[in-house]
């Protein structure tokens, strides 16, 4: 088991947690409310983080199986499996809702910490190791609890869980191009971020010709596509960094919709 595959869980169950503390005294009709994620509301997007954590456990427990399960699954959700899984899951009703996705996120916990060493999990991207698909879990539950924050009108805190974050978006570099139907650049590139404690987080060669700079909150919602460009703090020295940070991605699967510049018509 690697070492750092317990604290990586440890940060997503905190993850976890603090969205649920966010969603669990919310009335019927809030959980009803749309999210800047068109068109989900706030239970669709609990729904689909529940969807979400299932299938990852079938991923950690049965691996061989797991195509099958995506299979089968998508033959059930039509044309938009995504959001049709998304809201059947939501479709039981807030308080089960609830309770399914608690009980998920410990049973995914317990089956990650269970892989044996050196395995490689089955993904909708490349396959990924427990840690990886930690990291992974944890970079979605914090994206999606963003558009339930927005959604209800709710400033977050940003704390240090989002080093992973940020980590993910700076591995995921060259496959964020390859999804934008583009070469990686083979330029390093050096990013230095301002982390929530005001210390700053660096990724790459010191001596890189490139670099990216800013707040890790920044840099983190771009790469979730929580933010447009414009709106970030983000400075891009050089053409491979600044070309990165218009497809810049964290997630597994094709391009998503990016948000409009705040005051956008």
């Amino acid at each position: 088991m690697s070492d750092i595959l317990p604290q990586l869980l440890d940060d997503l169950e905190a993850e976890g947690q603090t969205l649920d503390d966010l969603v669990a005294d919310l009335d019927g009709e809030a959980w009803d409310t749309p999210t800047p994620a068109e068109p989900w509301t706030v239970a669709d997007t609990i729904g689909h983080l529940l969807w979400t954590d299932r299938i990852s456990v079938v991923a950690a427990t049965d691996p061989d199986g797991f195509e099958a399960a995506v299979t089968a699954q998508a033959g059930d959700l039509g044309d938009d499996p995504v959001t049709e899984g998304a809201r059947q899951a939501a479709s039981v009703g807030p308080g089960q809702l609830l309770a399914e996705w608690r009980t998920l996120r410990r049973v995914l916990n317990e089956a990650l910490l269970a892989v044996p060493e050196g395995t490689k999990l089955p993904w909708f991207g490349p396959p990924m190791s427990p840690a990886s698909m930690a990291t992974a879990r944890l970079m979605e539950t914090w994206a999606h609890g963003q558009d339930i924050a927005d959604a209800l009108g709710v400033r977050r805190t940003p704390t240090a869980r989002l080093r992973h974050v940020a980590h993910l978006a700076v591995r995921t570099r060259g496959f964020a191009f390859r999804m934008h139907g583009m070469e990686p650049p083979t330029t390093e590139v050096r990013v230095e971020l301002t982390a929530p404690d005001g210390t700053t987080w660096a990724f790459g060669p010191q001596d890189a010709e490139q670099t990216v700079t800013g707040s890790a909150l920044d840099f983190c919602l771009l790469a979730v596509q929580r933010v447009h460009r414009d709106d970030t703090d983000l400075v891009a020295s050089g053409p491979d960094a600044d070309q990165w940070l218009g497809v810049i991605q964290a997630f597994a699967g094709p391009p998503g919709d990016k948000r409009e510049p705040r005051g956008a018509a």
